[in-house]
C-alpha cells in the first residue's frame, strides 16, 4: 500500500515541470535514461549507439501527441495498430508489445499476465521524452527486448519554481485538463502532474457506410475517461549522487466499440482499468571509478471487463465457463522487482557495466461473486554484462551477454490442474561498432540475440475452454542486423539531422497458435495449442529528416520500408503492420508568434489474414498557433482533415475528421 503521505502531497502539489523548447533536454530524469555507454550529447538524448530513436518533449506539443500510443508513432519503423480489446497496440519493425516492452524510467510496465500494454492509457503530459530502442538495446532493459524496447523519461523540474496548465477540447465531446508544478533546490527537487483526459467517443467519417452494429455518426461505446497523479522526490547530496521517489496513479474507464462486422460482435464495458506504481532508483559514485545504480519497484494493475447481451449494455452475459459465468472478469496483476547495476571505468579504455535483475509477477483473476479463478506466479531473474572498449578516438566497440531465467512459483486454475513445470532460461548476446563521422553524426553497424520468454497467457490459458495448455512452451529468439547512421552531417546546416538504417530480423521458434489435431477454428470440439513452431523474417529500410531550412520554415519526414515474410509457412501471411509507411510535416512561421503546420502520413495496406486487407489511406493533419504572450500559447487545428474512412484493424474504423482546440500556461 502506498504511504498516504505520499499520495496527500502528490495531490497538493498537482505536478510536472513544463519548459520552454530550449530547455527541452534538460529537463529529461537523467535516472530515467538507459544507455548502452552512458554517453550522451544532452541528458536525456536517445544514446546514438542504441540504434534507436526518440521522441522529444517539443515534438509531443508540436503534433499534439496526447498518448504514448500516438507519440512513437511520430517515428520511423514503428507503427500503430488496434485490437478487439478496444486497446492501442504498437509495433516496432513488426514486432509487438510482447516482443518490444514498455518501461518508465527503466523500469517495465507492461502487464504480467500477457505482457501487452494499452498504450492509449498513457498520457504524455508528465514526459520529457521516449526513448525507442531498435532491434540492439542495453542489456539494462532486462529479458524479453526481443525486438527492442520504449522507455519513457519522466520530468525533472530545472529551476527553483516553474510549471504549466493547460486546457483542451475536441470533437466527440473530447476534453482534457492537467497542470504540472517543479520545485528544485539545492539539495533536492520535487515534482508532480496531474491530467484529466475524456471524452463520450470519437465521429466516424462521412464516408462510413452503417452496418448492423454501427450507424455512423458517434462510435458506438467508445467513451473514455482516464486519469493521471505523478510525484517525484529526489534528493542530490552532491554532484555525482542522485536518488529518487516516484509515484504514479492511473485510473480509467472506456467502453469497447463492438466490430461493425457480422461475427464476433462483443458487448464489453471497461468499468476501471487502474495502475498504481512506487518506484526508487538511485546513482551512487563509489570512489572515482565505480558508480552503483538501483532500480526498485511495485506495481499494482487492476481491471474489469463486464460482458453484456447486446447494445443496451444492461444485462450480464452469463455463459461460457470461469470467470464470464458471471458476465463479470476481474484481473489483479501485481508486479515487484528491482535492478543492480555497477559500473566501473577502472580499465583503461573500458566502461563496464553488470545488470542483475530479479522480477517477481503474480496474476489473480475472480468472477463478480469474488470467486478465485486463477491464480500464477513467476520470477523473472537476469544477469547481464557490457564492456564499452574505446579502440580509438572515433571508434568504440560495445559487447554484451545476459542469462534469463524464468521460474513458475504457482499454478492454480479451477479448470486445470497439473505440476509445476520446470525453469525455463534464454541467453542474449550482442555486439555494435560505432565510428563517430564529426562532432555530431556517427554510424554503427549491430548484431544482436535477443530472446522473449513466454507469458503466463502463452502458458496456462484456456482461452474459454478453445485451447489446451503449453506449461513446457520455451522462448521465442532473434538475429537482429542493422546498420545505420545518425546525427547533422552538414556544418553549414546545423540544424538539419538525418537517420537512415537497413536492417533485417530473424525470428525462430515463434509462439504461434497451431490446432492439436485437426479443424478450422479453435473450439472445444477442435482445440488449438500455443507452440515453438513459428519462423519469421523481416527486413527494411528507414529513411529520416528532419530540421530548419529557413529562419521562418522548419521540414521532416521519415519513410519505413518493410519486406515481411512467413519462413516456416510461406503461404500464411504476416498480419497487422503495412510494408509501406510515411510521415512529413511542415511549420511556417509567417509572423512573430504565429505558427502554421501541416502533417502528412501514410500507411499501406496491411493484411489482417491470409485472404483480406485493409485499404491504405492517407491523412492530412492542420494546425495553426498563436502565442499572444510568452507565456501563453494557443492552438486550433484539423486531424484527418480529408475525412478519410480507414482502419487500424478490421471492424474497427478509426476517427474521421476531427477538430481540436487548445491552451497553455507556462509559468
Amino acid at each position: 500500500m502506498i504511504p498516504a503521505f505520499l499520495r496527500l502531497t502528490g495531490v497538493a502539489l498537482a505536478c510536472a515541470a513544463a519548459l520552454p523548447a530550449a530547455r527541452a533536454a534538460d529537463e529529461s530524469f537523467a535516472l530515467g535514461t538507459i544507455s548502452v555507454t552512458g554517453k550522451r550529447a544532452q541528458v536525456g538524448e536517445m544514446p546514438t549507439d542504441q540504434a534507436g530513436s526518440l521522441v522529444t518533449r517539443d515534438d509531443l506539443r508540436q503534433f499534439n501527441r496526447d498518448t504514448v500510443a500516438t507519440a512513437v508513432t511520430l517515428l520511423p519503423g514503428v507503427t500503430l495498430s488496434f485490437n478487439s480489446r478496444n486497446e492501442s497496440l504498437v509495433y516496432v519493425r513488426g514486432f509487438d508489445a510482447r516482443q518490444v516492452p514498455l518501461f518508465i524510467d527503466g523500469v517495465p510496465v507492461y502487464v504480467p499476465y500477457d505482457g501487452y500494454v494499452d498504450f492509449a492509457r498513457f498520457g504524455t503530459a508528465d514526459i520529457a521524452a521516449i526513448q525507442v530502442a531498435k532491434g540492439f538495446s542495453s542489456i539494462a532493459y532486462g529479458p524479453n527486448a526481443l525486438g527492442g524496447a520504449i522507455n519513457l523519461v519522466s520530468r525533472k523540474p530545472v529551476k527553483a519554481f516553474e510549471g504549466d496548465a493547460f486546457v483542451g477540447a475536441a470533437a466527440g465531446g473530447d476534453r482534457k485538463a492537467g497542470i504540472n508544478l517543479g520545485m528544485r533546490q539545492a539539495l533536492w527537487y520535487a515534482q508532480a502532474g496531474l491530467s484529466h483526459r475524456e471524452a463520450d467517443g470519437f465521429r466516424l467519417s462521412s464516408d462510413f457506410e452503417p452496418t448492423a452494429t454501427e450507424d455512423g455518426g458517434l462510435r458506438e461505446n467508445a467513451d473514455r475517461s482516464d486519469r493521471k497523479l505523478s510525484f517525484k522526490i529526489g534528493l542530490t547530496p552532491n554532484a555525482q549522487d542522485e536518488y529518487a521517489l516516484s509515484y504514479y496513479r492511473q485510473d480509467g474507464e472506456k467502453g469497447q466499440p463492438p466490430t461493425t462486422g457480422t461475427s464476433g460482435v462483443r458487448y464489453w464495458r471497461w468499468p476501471y482499468w487502474d495502475k498504481e506504481s512506487l518506484y526508487f532508483v538511485s546513482s551512487t559514485a563509489l570512489g572515482a571509478s565505480e558508480t552503483l545504480k538501483l532500480r526498485l519497484y511495485h506495481d499494482r494493475f487492476d481491471n474489469e471487463v463486464d460482458s453484456f447481451t447486446d447494445a443496451t449494455y444492461s444485462t450480464l452475459k452469463k455463459s461460457g465457463q470461469g470467470s464470464v459465468s458471471t458476465g463479470q472478469s476481474i484481473y489483479h496483476d501485481r508486479t515487484t522487482g528491482g535492478a543492480i547495476e555497477l559500473e566501473s571505468r577502472r580499465l583503461a579504455h573500458h566502461l563496464l557495466r553488470a545488470v542483475l535483475q530479479r522480477k517477481a509477477d503474480e496474476h489473480k483473476e475472480v468472477d463478480g461473486n469474488a470467486l478465485l479463478n486463477t491464480r500464477y506466479e513467476d520470477t523473472l531473474s537476469s544477469f547481464g554484462v557490457e564492456d564499452l572498449i574505446t579502440l580509438a578516438p572515433a571508434w568504440q566497440l560495445s559487447l554484451g551477454v545476459a542469462r534469463h531465467r524464468l521460474h513458475p512459483d504457482s499454478v492454480f486454475g479451477l479448470s486445470s490442474s497439473y505440476a509445476l513445470p520446470p525453469a525455463s532460461s534464454a541467453t542474449n548476446l550482442q555486439a555494435g561498432l560505432f565510428h563517430d563521422l564529426g562532432p555530431a553524426s556517427r554510424a554503427y553497424l549491430t548484431l544482436a540475440r535477443k530472446t522473449r520468454l513466454p507469458t503466463l497467457k502463452d502458458r496456462y490459458s484456456q482461452r474459454l475452454g478453445n485451447y489446451v495448455e503449453n506449461p513446457d512452451l520455451g522462448p521465442e529468439t532473434s538475429l537482429n542486423v542493422e546498420l545505420g547512421f545518425q546525427g547533422r552531417p552538414f556544418p553549414a546546416l546545423p540544424e538539419l539531422t538525418l537517420e537512415a538504417a537497413v536492417f533485417q530480423s530473424r525470428a525462430d521458434d515463434k509462439i504461434q497458435s497451431v490446432f492439436v489435431g485437426t479443424g478450422t477454428s479453435c473450439s472445444p470440439a477442435t482445440p488449438c495449442q500455443m507452440r515453438n513452431v513459428g519462423e519469421a523474417r523481416v527486413r527494411g529500410l528507414e529513411l529520416g529528416a528532419r530540421g530548419t531550412v529557413l529562419p521562418w520554415l522548419d521540414l521532416g519526414a521519415n519513410l519505413t520500408v518493410l519486406d515481411q515474410k512467413n519462413v516456416s509457412n510461406p503461404d500464411t501471411r504476416m498480419t497487422g503492420v503495412p510494408d509501406r509507411k510515411f510521415f512529413g510535416y511542415a511549420v511556417v512561421r509567417p509572423a512573430a508568434g504565429v505558427s502554421l503546420q501541416a502533417t502528412v502520413e501514410h500507411n499501406s495496406r496491411r493484411w489482417v489474414n491470409n485472404t483480406a486487407s485493409l485499404g491504405e489511406f492517407t491523412l492530412l493533419g492542420l494546425k495553426a498557433g498563436w502565442k499572444p504572450l510568452p507565456a501563453i500559447t494557443l492552438e486550433a487545428g484539423v486531424d484527418n482533415a480529408l475525412d478519410k474512412n480507414h482502419e487500424l484493424d478490421a471492424g474497427y474504423p478509426a476517427p474521421g475528421r476531427t477538430w481540436f482546440a487548445q491552451a497553455r500556461w507556462t509559468f
